[in-house]
């Protein structure tokens, strides 16, 4: 359950941090690249200790909760501001994200989430569950190669130039990998620690990576 609210709480602090975009060193980044590693790393930990359907129910979890955060942000914004609130313009422009740009962080969210959990769970029968730190490192490049190319090319094509779009996606996917790497460490620790106090090691045998099936038996 905790690992589950740190999941959903990083995926909604990661949409709304990514309206900003900032410099690192010569590069330009969402400001989400700050925290949205972690939502991967904690997905890492949930798929290697309960399993692809944990992993999978925790993910629509986000994703609704994260529906639920656009719906009450748009209804806030809708409302009529009190008579002495003169910000109405600077607070919709920074929670009022235009539906593009929804649509690419839930599109984006979505497939490199499932990516993520999937290959922590085949790599984990493959390997008969060794070398933890190698099936991660893997399983976030790919998760998060694909969500920083749907999400930066969805949400900024045409409306920044070519190269800079590729710049984007190159650093976003690039920091976040590394952050996997340096915090990885910790995540084993954690990892091992979750394990032997959930006592709790789950081996995807025999189920459906359907991402769509949220409930099986």
């Amino acid at each position: 359950m905790l690992a589950g609210i740190l999941f959903t709480t990083c995926l909604l602090l990661a949409n709304i941090l990514a309206i900003k975009i900032i410099q690192i060193g010569p590069f330009a980044a969402p400001a989400g690249v700050l925290i949205f590693p972690v939502a991967y790393i904690l997905n890492d930990v949930i798929a290697e200790v309960w399993g692809f359907k944990k992993a999978r129910l925790i993910i629509w979890a986000g994703f609704a909760m994260n529906l639920l955060m656009v719906l009450f942000f748009s209804l806030s914004i809708a409302l009529p501001s009190a008579i002495f609130w003169t910000d109405q313009s600077t607070y919709a422009k920074i929670l009022g994200s235009a539906p593009r740009i929804v649509f690419a962080s839930i599109t984006s969210y979505l497939v490199g989430s499932f990516l993520n959990a999937f290959i922590m769970s085949r790599m984990k029968i493959l390997s008969k569950g060794k070398n933890f730190g190698f099936r991660a490192i893997i399983s976030t490049m790919v998760g998060e190669t694909a969500d920083s190319l749907l999400f930066i090319s969805l949400a900024f094509a045409g409306s920044f130039p070519f190269r800079s779009i590729i710049i984007m996606i190159a650093t976003q996917a690039l920091l976040k990998t590394v952050y996997e790497i340096l915090i990885l460490p910790f995540t084993a620790l954690v990892v091992k620690w979750v394990k032997r106090k959930e006592d709790q090691d789950v081996f995807d045998n025999d189920i459906s990576y359907n991402p769509f099936k949220v409930i099986e038996v």
